[in-house]
């Protein structure tokens, strides 16, 4: 099937009683546990509604199994855990997710594993790789630079050393990569954005051929991240209609692209789907498309909160991939938890902000933009 039809129809529970086309809501948390060889509990990230999630995710990623969990971190922590302890080295690349990359500086070290950060390009990345690492991160497009990871040659040597790879493949969606196909072993999204789609619901996906994704669901049953059975249901009906939102968004974002690189107002623009960006090419082999999301800088370090408060559509807000265009400033959002120092390195600045494109008319968000520029 094609992308739009598994999102509509791959993973759904067919209810044999009521013959509904919906998947049921499956409140409980007691199950009758005779003449069964797995009884269903929440916590055990194996309830129908769980279930239905998990296989949709997969069917779109290409993956043979799968976890739903209450947040996209829940989801990147207990990956990173399941695979890395004590004495072992961890490759993470400096771009990643804010709240990725602090999780990395704040525990990985308390727990006695060691971890290095790499610049955001495949050979650094590779480089970074010593006898003990165990699990490279990856995340590609980049949050909030836009930046683009080469990501068959990671997961080509990754393979070779026999070091677990893990990407977050939040921003591009499974509508527009699939790294599994890439040669990436686990795959995790922020289902709390484009997954979910409108701004309502937290949550997290991990996907992984399916010996994996068992070592991942064992430790998330200790840690107890799992997702209730409405929000699953929430989830479930968003995925039917990903593929359209992505494609719309990444129409809109193309679009505002092209005008934000054409204004004298605006210093630089990031986004993979513009030909003179410096991940054009790998992005283009890699993507079917370039997503909903980009970001921009001032022009003469301007003040960017004066800039947002003037626009009338596009709202202020942190999180990302709604229907609803929104946009924030990543220094004191997504990234806060960074040092200044930090956030300097990898070119997070004070004057960057992040666009989330949403499905509106694309002609409408441009002239907001212009005006308030």
């Amino acid at each position: 099937m094609k992308i739009a039809t598994q999102c509509v129809h791959s993973g759904s529970y067919r209810d044999v009683a009521t013959r509904g086309v919906n998947t049921p809501i499956f409140t409980s948390s007691a199950y009758d546990y005779l003449d069964r060889d797995s009884t269903p509990y929440p916590r055990y990230f194996n309830t129908p509604n769980q279930d239905a999630v998990a296989q949709k995710v997969c069917a779109l990623e290409g993956a043979e199994d799968g976890v739903v969990f209450s947040s996209g971190m829940a989801a990147m922590s207990t990956a990173i855990l399941a695979f890395a302890g004590s004495g072992d080295h961890v490759v993470l690349m400096d771009e990643l997710y804010g709240g990725t990359h602090a999780f990395a500086t704040g525990e990985l070290r308390r727990l006695g594993i060691d971890y290095s950060l790499a610049a955001t390009d495949a050979e650094s990345i590779c480089a970074a790789a010593t006898a003990r690492t165990k699990v490279m991160v990856i995340e590609s497009p980049t949050n909030p630079l836009l930046s683009v990871v080469d990501i068959r040659q990671v997961a080509a040597f990754a393979r070779e050393r026999e070091i677990i790879t893990i990407i977050d493949n939040t921003f591009a969606s499974p509508v527009h990569q699939n790294p599994i196909q890439l040669g990436i072993d686990i795959v995790v999204h922020s289902g709390t954005k484009y997954l979910g789609g409108h701004s309502d619901m937290c949550c997290g996906v991990v996907v992984a051929a399916r010996e994996k994704a068992g070592r991942v669901r064992a430790l998330a049953r200790h840690l107890g991240g799992s997702l209730d059975a409405i929000t699953c249901y929430l989830l479930e009906r968003s995925l039917k209609t990903l593929a359209l939102r992505v494609g719309r968004q990444s129409e809109n974002a193309l679009q505002i692209a092209r005008f934000l690189g054409g204004h004298k107002r605006v210093s630089r623009v990031y986004y993979p789907g513009l030909p003179d960006s410096p991940g054009y090419a790998i992005a283009k082999s890699q993507m079917r498309a370039y997503g909903g999301m980009l970001s921009f800088e001032l022009e003469g370090r301007s003040d960017a909160s004066e800039f947002v408060r003037r626009l009338r559509l596009i709202s202020p807000a942190v999180s990302l991939g709604g229907v609803e265009s929104t946009i924030c400033a990543p220094a004191i959002t997504s990234h806060a938890k960074m040092s200044a120092v930090e956030r300097e390195r990898v070119g997070v600045t004070d004057y960057l902000l992040r666009l989330s494109v949403g499905i509106e008319d694309a002609g409408d968000l441009i002239r907001d933009l212009e005006q308030a520029l």
